[in-house]
């Protein structure tokens, strides 16, 4: 039994290291002098240093990694929770009353499965004609259509999952649709809303094309501000600081999921009902 113990916790062991290890290299890259990662590609640091998150962290005229991390987290929050305000009465209306069942949810569902690409030169005319080039509201906003596909998804089972029933109940109670909808179907859906907002943050955090295309100095997110620490005055690529810049970016979403972990994995098995 101790062996079969010991087996599995290895394999375990084994796995999640092969599937961490472009973190740990990274991780462990960015704890190096430049002169140490170009003599020593090993996973074993000889002299740790903080030169390089010294180096990320500290404004520059040009490099500002706070402003990057604030562009990402205003423009992934308006990404993660517009789509629920406007999902939610959509997948209500699609499960109680049938209208757009069958066909506007698979067509919207089905959109996230096209190439991003498609919809950048469309978006960036409006954009142009909106004044919304390089403002956090337009990323923003972009960001939720690229999430409103999945956030249907999931917000559509949600309430397929509440019984029929609790509705009825209320509604003979004398609740009227504004007070059943609040009082009843959105705490149930509360667990469903949790793995809603944390899979569209973290989409809307790890988004690239858009924040190349739509912005260019005052809205520019993490994502393509942390390429602009790689470069440097000769043309080369600053390895250790590239790696601490991306430690960096990868943080918020990292912490994110690791805090909400617990709620997202007891929700994705037991349903809306049971939150």
């Amino acid at each position: 039994m101790k062996l079969h113990l010991a087996l599995r916790w290895i394999v375990f062991a084994f796995v999640a290291l092969i599937m961490n290890f472009p973190v740990i290299a990274t991780f462990i890259t960015a704890l190096k002098s430049p002169s140490e990662i170009s003599r020593n590609p090993s996973l074993v640091v000889d002299s740790p240093t903080l030169e390089n998150f010294v180096t990320v962290l500290t404004v520059s005229d040009r490099l500002n990694v706070y402003h990057y991390l604030w562009n990402s987290f205003s423009a992934a929050t308006i990404g993660a929770i517009l789509p629920m305000l406007v999902a939610f009465p959509m997948a209500w209306v699609m499960v109680r009353r049938g209208y757009g069942r069958a066909l506007l949810f698979p067509l919207i569902v089905n959109l996230r499965a096209l190439p991003l690409i498609i919809f950048a030169v469309p978006l960036y005319l409006m954009f142009s004609v909106a004044y919304l080039l390089d403002t956090r509201i337009g990323l923003g906003l972009v960001l939720a259509i690229v999430n409103l596909p999945l956030t249907l998804m999931l917000l559509v089972n949600a309430v397929a999952e509440i019984p029929i029933e609790l509705e009825e109940a209320a509604h003979m109670d004398g609740a009227r649709l504004p007070r059943l909808i609040g009082r009843v179907v959105l705490p149930l859906c509360r667990p469903a809303f949790i793995t809603t907002f944390v899979f569209g943050f973290i989409t809307a955090w790890n988004e690239f094309l858009f924040g190349l295309i739509l912005t260019t100095q005052r809205a520019v997110p993490m994502t393509v501000g942390a390429s602009f620490f790689f470069a440097t005055s000769g043309g080369g690529v600053q390895w250790g600081v590239a790696a601490a810049v991306m430690v960096v970016a990868a943080l918020p979403p990292l912490i994110l999921g690791l805090v909400m972990y617990r709620r997202i994995s007891g929700s994705m098995v037991s349903g809306a009902v049971k939150g």
